[in-house]
């Protein structure tokens, strides 16, 4: 896989620490860890039993020492990787993208969808403290909790931003901490949770206009409406 997607993630990010953690050439090195974990993303499968066996093979074709069927070296190197390197290379790829050729669609006007979800993670007092549950949740049940918020390419898909916030994060403040990532003539997409005038206005500012689904809270009749479009589908102001 890094010789596959080398041109998008060079090798330069992933060259070995000069001493420490993740500074010895092995097959666990830092840039075989990051394409197997990368790797492992993707597959449907996702177990690291599965990443062992793809890196046993890699190991024979490049004629190094095979690693054994043992996943706990694999795992240990994974929770080596640095987080400041991931983010490294996060923010090259997302660098990378605005530099490739518009293809003419919309007038070559990007569209970025915008949406949140929920995260849990292992249930650790360092966990829980970081990412505090309810205080509904019964003592001894459930799992720390993350809130997240990014923002992609529709015609890519690609991953531009993002924000990670507690249960106290609301998706529009992690949103508006992400404006920088629209350039003048994009276009916002979201759903009915970003629908809020201040930042439709704020956006359109900077020249960003918004498609949004309304958040009605009273129900709009066509003879209420500038026009009806369609089915449920009235313009109004």
């Amino acid at each position: 896989m890094g010789e596959l997607f080398e041109d998008f993630i060079p090798r330069t990010l992933l060259k070995p620490e000069r001493n420490g953690v993740m500074s010895r050439r092995r097959i666990f090195s830092k840039e075989n860890t990051f394409w197997a974990f990368f790797s492992q993303v993707l597959d449907a499968d996702g177990g690291c039993k599965e990443v062992i066996r793809k890196l046993q093979s890699y190991a024979s074709i490049k004629g190094v020492k095979v690693p054994s069927s043992s996943t706990a070296s694999y795992c240990t190197a994974r929770k080596k990787l640095d987080e400041q390197m991931l983010s490294g290379i996060f923010d090259h790829t997302a660098a990378q993208l605005n530099k490739m050729p518009k293809d003419g669609l919309l007038n070559n006007r990007r569209v970025i969808v915008v949406d949140g979800t929920g995260v849990s993670m292992p249930d650790t007092p360092e966990n829980q403290k970081a990412w505090p549950q309810w205080s509904s949740q019964k003592p001894g049940c459930g799992f720390p909790t993350a809130r997240l918020c990014a923002c992609f390419s529709l015609e890519s898909g690609a991953l531009l931003s993002y924000g990670i916030g507690n249960k106290k994060s609301h998706e529009l403040l992690m949103f508006r901490k992400q404006w920088k990532v629209f350039k003048q003539g994009d276009i916002f997409l979201g759903d009915k949770g970003f629908c809020s005038y201040f930042d439709i206005a704020s956006l359109k500012e900077q020249d960003v206009d918004s498609v949004v689904t309304l958040a009605r809270r009273a129900p709009v009749r066509p003879s209420g409406s500038l026009k009806e479009l369609g089915p449920d589908d009235l313009l109004i102001t």
